[in-house]
């Protein structure tokens, strides 16, 4: 069975750029199209801009809805009038942030199922908003995020109906790939026994002063340990050198490597010998996953998308979030075990690659599309006048 599945982003992409241009700004856009597909399902992409184009790549069709002008109902009726164009037989919805475009979707295509796909959304807070969302999303036959427990606070605010199916699938992959440790050091500049690599910006979520702290207390049985950080928004950055400053088990053994070229953290990656996360929330933590990929042994905060990245620690160490000694004493364990780059790898094969999240997408549709068959035929059934 194929399924005919369009993937919806109601975003309207940016403004002046052709579709080509667009997919390479968001790479994401295609990275999770091309995943589905490539377990077998036919996906067309249906995006929001500002021109429309159609093209094909990879055996995706990518269609560009001109949306210049139009309020945000209207906007859903005309991906809706598409998606009936083509015949699709299934909606997979990017973000849960766009009520009103998926309630006009679901009014002009009953029939049809819609998934929606967390992407770091949150649930609303006012009463009013509430409401509004639970009448906007009555449709919603299922719901896709990294850890299911991410489902919570939708389902306190009421905007999850009892129906709704919920389906635990990464955000998305990484093309990353492990590589030679000793030449990635030599390339990179890394040292350290063991090297911990930080990717990830240093504001309050993702609490960098703890990890200083965890770093500084596992130095004391690590004497080798080194701490490189590559990071952009850098809002707690004062505090943290005047954190290195002060403490003699810190200075010298962190590395402040500032913005880094994307290009460069699979270097990076491959050249550490553990990857560390003190974030206090995740909708996936794309950094841990990228690492994973590179074989890197992950020491991350025990949030629910980490434990479902690492299959609640089968690879790794998770750690007790905002606990300092926790994380040296989880920092200590993995730089002990010393686990090789392998076994990391195989567990992101397994279960984070494009292959097997693709695999993932394509039994959530036929469950969905069952599902929908299945209701459709007991109405069938049950209908005045049948024969059952």
């Amino acid at each position: 069975m194929t399924p005919h599945v369009a993937q919806v982003s109601f975003l309207p992409a940016p403004a002046g750029l052709a579709g080509a241009q667009v997919l390479e700004r968001w790479p994401s856009l295609a990275d999770i199209a091309e995943a589905a597909a490539s377990a077998g399902t036919r996906i067309s992409v249906i995006q929001a801009a500002a021109h429309a184009e159609r093209l094909t790549r990879h055996g995706v069709d990518y269609h560009f809805v001109d949306v210049r002008g139009t309020r945000r109902r209207e906007r859903g009726r005309r991906v809706a009038t598409l998606l009936a164009a083509l015949g699709v037989e299934l909606a997979h919805v990017h973000s849960l942030g766009f009520p009103e475009e998926s309630h006009a979707l679901a009014q002009h295509l009953p029939r049809v199922p819609l998934l929606f796909q967390d992407h770091a959304d949150r649930a609303p807070r006012r009463w009013w908003r509430r409401w509004q969302w639970r009448q906007r999303y009555r449709a919603m036959a299922g719901v896709a995020f990294t850890a299911p427990e991410l489902a919570w606070p939708f389902a306190a605010a009421g905007v999850l109906q009892p129906s709704t199916r919920l389906f635990a699938i990464p955000e998305s992959s990484s093309r990353f790939q492990p590589g030679d440790r000793e030449r990635a050091r030599i390339e990179t500049g890394l040292y350290g026994h063991p090297a911990v690599l930080w990717v990830g910006h240093l504001q309050p979520g993702k609490d960098p002063l703890t990890a200083l702290d965890g770093i500084a207390l596992a130095a004391q049985k690590l004497p080798g340990l080194q701490l490189w950080c590559a990071y952009g928004h850098a809002p707690l950055i004062a505090k943290l050198q005047a954190r290195i400053e002060r403490d003699p088990w810190l200075a010298g053994r962190v590395h402040l490597l500032g913005k880094v070229p994307h290009t460069r953290i699979q270097t990076l990656m491959q050249a550490a010998d553990l990857f560390l996360s003190a974030s206090h929330a995740e909708s996936c933590g794309f950094a841990a996953l990228e690492a994973m990929a590179c074989g890197t042994v992950p020491v991350l905060s025990d949030i629910p998308s980490f434990r479902a990245l690492t299959g609640d620690g089968k690879v790794g160490r998770l750690w007790r979030c905002g606990d300092a000694r926790a994380l040296a004493r989880a920092l200590v364990a993995a730089a002990l075990e010393r686990m090789p780059p392998e076994p990391v790898r195989a567990h992101f094969d397994a279960t984070l690659s494009f292959a097997a999240v693709g695999q993932r997408w394509r039994e959530a549709y036929l469950q969905l599309l069952q599902s929908r068959r299945d209701a459709y035929a007991d109405a069938l059934e049950n209908r005045p006048g049948s024969l059952a």
